[in-house]
């Protein structure tokens, strides 16, 4: 509405203002979003609500089958839709009380994430105070897409680029890296914006639709992308996807494609979610950038647990913002079956704007001498010999002491969302393997200023550094312990679940596989993998080891005895007043467990609303069905 030189003027005034009468400086002025004080670092905060990602689709057949099982799952004939702009940046939940910011949090693992409020209030599409009903809300939740705009990133690169510095290679990392920034001060010379595109518990607030909760979020105050449609069935998904796919280029920010979510919200409870993803929402995902370049080499990397995986390495190809180097061709098999050769000229994208990988081969560019690649039989690190399980494709060197598996193992030990050790990087792993520091994890709490010493590009304050952080990652929380172990199968977001459930490291050695199979997330794959590890000599050799080492994780919440010890309990639908977790809370506190799947092992099943088909399978196995006063009378006499 006005040039840049009148709004700067006006803030200029209001500044002197301020400081002529600091009695009337107001919570939400403009003026706070200069910036504070340096952050000597950030908080790690619990979310109110896991911040899930949504699995992705990449055709119009694949939306056709999502809307399919959906359908299915509700027992309905068509379903209401809407699809909304992917934004290619990064995920922030902001939480305000009576209509004030009082915390903005990063996505992180999605259970947890770092307290970004200082820099979050910079940014000026993100409202200090509320408007319209929002304002009244005891507590409001929203989350959103912090993001650049391509004209931002260039500005942001002309600054880089004057001062002689390194320049941001898309959007989505230079929004990433302002976030993590620790003085807000810089922060705020970024021109971050700001997306709302979800109203946490929005029943709360007397929302029952996703298009209601978005005008709801406009009225508070929120940008909303216009570019969102209802769609009323999935022929109308497919289509909204396709031209909003065809407009990607016209817009002015980065995109990789649509978000599809059911729209009613008293359908989502019965959809439920998988370990990482809710059911009632998926990412169709826009085709990648595709360009040509040559294969120059192939070389083997060997991973934590012994997998050989082939490396190309190929000519400098600019792809989604970044120059592509390299990329994985997954193994002998996917060679052999592409005919992919040393010499060839091949078409490259990443998938989903990430990854690099080679498309394929173009046959009419080969050249004479191109060169099969020839799979080796020894490992390249460490020269013993290779072996490949009969179900599987991968090739894996079983010799735990190789090196390159000793550093695998040790990088995603220390790794962030793991024990967090801050100075265990690759080239200080590289030293202690290539020194015989340490040739097992246990190890590492050996270490000693002496022995750091002579590690190349280690000083002694680094090393001081480093010891200090191994020591404190004794104390690291159960759930980050078992992420660390690196147990096939078993992330992030499921190692939380597991420790909520095992509740000490000797845990661990005591549960079934039956018993993990029933908990809700987990399933029969992971169950085995996890015990497997366990009855193993290596998997307890280590575990024991590390706590022999000092290594005591602080144990998650135990169950409290209660009448309802050995009661298996399924929840299903929407509640009145509980929300499912504290459903689960609850019953687990009188010594209850809540499973996830309907079977003759069920004691009761819990129904709400749009209960759906696990109500209907209750049923048919005589399972007896109770409502919400029921579960709460069960409770309250036990």
């Amino acid at each position: 509405m006005i040039t840049d030189r009148e709004y700067d003027d006006l803030l200029a005034e209001l500044i002197a203002l301020e400081k002529a009468h600091p009695g009337l400086e107001t919570d939400d002025s403009p003026t706070g979003r200069i910036g504070g004080a340096v952050s000597e670092g950030f908080v790690t905060v619990t979310h109110s609500e896991a911040m899930l990602s949504l699995d992705n689709t990449y055709s119009a057949e694949e939306l056709r089958k999502f809307d399919e099982r959906i359908r299915r799952l509700l027992d309905r004939e068509t379903l209401e839709y809407t699809a909304e702009l992917k934004l290619d940046g990064v995920a922030v939940a902001l939480t305000y009380q009576k209509g004030r910011l009082v915390r903005a949090a990063t996505r992180g693992d999605g259970r947890r994430g770092d307290d970004i409020t200082d820099n979050a209030k910079t940014i000026e599409s993100i409202p200090v105070t509320l408007t319209g009903e929002a304002r009244s809300a005891p507590v409001l939740e929203v989350r959103g897409e912090a993001y650049l705009t391509l004209t931002g990133l260039a500005a942001m690169n002309e600054v880089q680029e004057r001062a002689g510095e390194k320049l941001f290679a898309n959007p989505r990392n230079a929004t990433a890296g302002s976030l993590k920034m620790l003085d807000s001060r810089a922060v705020a010379r970024r021109p971050l914006m700001y997306f709302a595109f979800q109203l946490v518990l929005p029943e709360a607030h007397g929302i029952a639709t996703q298009m209601d909760a978005l005008q709801f979020l406009r009225d508070a105050g929120f940008l909303v992308t216009k570019h969102t449609e209802f769609c009323n069935g999935i022929d109308e998904v497919v289509k909204a996807c396709l031209s909003l796919q065809d407009r990607r280029n016209d817009l002015p920010f980065g995109v990789d494609g649509v978000v599809v979510k059911v729209n009613r919200f008293d359908l989502y409870a019965a959809l439920g979610r998988t370990s990482k993803s809710p059911r009632w929402g998926i990412a169709y995902k826009f085709p990648a950038e595709r360009k040509t370049t040559v294969i120059r080499e192939i070389t083997l990397q060997v991973g934590r647990t012994g997998a050989v995986t082939p490396v190309a390495h190929v000519d400098p190809v600019g792809l989604a913002g970044t120059t592509v180097r390299r990329a994985t061709l997954h193994n002998q098999e996917e060679i052999q079956r592409r005919d992919i050769r040393v010499g060839d000229t091949v078409w490259m994208e990443k998938s989903g704007d990430i990854i690099p990988r080679v498309v394929s081969v173009v046959l009419e560019e080969r050249k004479r001498g191109a060169r099969r690649f020839v799979f080796p039989r020894t490992c390249p690190v460490c020269g013993s010999p290779l072996a490949k399980e009969t179900d599987e494709v991968v090739y894996r060197c079983e010799n735990l002491t190789c090196p390159a598996q000793i550093r695998g193992r040790m990088l995603h030990y220390a790794s962030r969302n793991a024990m967090d050790i801050e100075g265990l990087g690759s080239k200080v792993v590289d030293g202690l393997v290539k020194n015989r520091l340490a040739a097992a994890l246990p190890d590492l709490y050996k270490l000693d200023q002496e022995s750091l010493a002579g590690l190349e590009r280690l000083g002694e304050k680094s090393a001081s550094n480093l010891l200090a952080s191994i020591e404190a990652s004794k104390k690291r929380s159960l759930d980050r312990f078992l992420f660390a172990l690196g147990i096939r199968h078993v992330g992030r977001t499921v190692a939380s679940v597991i420790a909520e459930h095992l509740g000490t490291v000797d845990g661990l050695f005591r549960i079934s596989e039956e018993e993990l199979a029933e908990i809700d997330a987990v399933g029969p794959v992971i169950a085995a993998s996890v015990v497997h590890f366990a009855n193993s000599g290596e998997g307890e050799q280590l575990v024991r080891g590390l706590v022999g080492a000092g290594v005591t994780p602080a144990p998650m919440e135990e169950r409290e005895a209660g009448g309802l010890e050995g009661m298996k309990f399924v929840l299903t639908g929407t509640f009145p007043s509980l929300k499912r977790n504290e459903a689960r809370r609850l019953i687990e506190r009188a010594g209850g467990k809540v499973v996830s799947a309907v079977s003759a092992r069920a004691d009761y099943i819990v129904a709400g609303e749009s209960a759906g088909s696990k109500l209907a399978k209750a049923e048919k196995l005589s399972i007896r069905v109770i409502d919400e006063d029921e579960l709460l009378r069960m409770l309250k006499e036990n």
